[in-house]
């Protein structure tokens, strides 16, 4: 049986950049075993699954190693390739997901709004173990969420120098850890990492900015907020909060389309 496979580029103006996803629309839901095996084969951070379902879409995400609650860049890519390649048409699109219901607005040539859930992060007094030893840092404030703990950073250059130990961050009984600062040129930055779920370091993360949002809209006194993430693809998002709801907004890039054989 061969089924049709796209590949695009998310958070991003250009090829190469921001954060490759893998897209896979079905026809009907193939047996997670085989979309997991498929995932691994691809080796990208996320691969998309979609069926639809009357009017919207459910969507599934898999890293190489583990299916995920949320994912945003995949979800980006995946509304890309509806509109651009499977010739979609409405101004948005819907996908039911773990995380409930996301929407997608087509905003402009390849610009695309995500519509998430926040999930504002909470202090923390009890630091898991390996979060420092991993980050090879000694102390700095830690914020928990349901997905991820946040690790508040001093300032965008120690963000910059990271180097993780990810066999310690890997200890970390959580999908990641997100670290983040002020920036430079924009109003947070960031980076993220999931040793966990088979990504050291994940090249743009959508679902993390539902956490980052929350807090940088209140320490800021704003609910407009530009991001980048500083892995080395690079990653870059226009953000609001809008209620209990993050939107981000992003470019994305076709890099191949094709079949793959099971």
């Amino acid at each position: 049986m061969k089924l049709p496979i796209y590949i695009a580029d998310a958070f991003t103006r250009k090829l190469f950049g921001g954060n490759p996803a893998a897209v896979c629309p079905l026809q009907e839901w193939l047996p997670e075993t085989v979309m997991q095996n498929l995932a691994a084969e691809n080796n990208l951070s996320e691969t998309a699954f979609i069926v639809q379902e009357d009017d919207h879409f459910r969507i599934r995400w898999f890293t190489p190693s583990t299916e995920v609650k949320l994912c945003g860049h995949a979800t980006l890519a995946s509304a890309h390739i509806f509109y651009t390649e499977l010739g979609y048409s409405k101004p948005e699109i819907h996908f039911k997901s773990l995380s409930g219901l996301l929407k997608v607005a087509h905003k402009a040539e390849n610009v695309y709004t995500l519509d998430f859930p926040a999930n504002p992060p909470e202090l923390i007094t009890e630091i898991p173990e390996g979060l420092f030893e991993g980050l090879k840092i000694e102390n700095a404030p830690v914020f928990k969420t349901s997905f991820d703990y946040m690790v508040l950073m001093p300032d965008q250059r120690s963000i910059e120098n990271l180097q993780p130990d990810f066999a310690s961050l890997a200890k970390v009984k959580a999908r990641g850890v997100v670290t983040t600062a002020r920036g430079h040129d924009v109003d947070f930055v960031s980076r993220c990492f999931y040793p966990q779920s088979g990504i050291n370091e994940d090249p743009v993360t959508g679902s993390a900015h539902t956490i980052m949002v929350p807090y940088w809209a209140k320490e800021l006194g704003k609910t407009t907020l530009s991001a980048a993430q500083l892995s080395k693809r690079k990653g870059f998002l226009e953000c609001e909060l809008k209620e209990n709801r993050v939107l981000m907004s992003g470019q994305a890039i076709t890099y191949l389309k094709g079949e793959y054989t099971i």
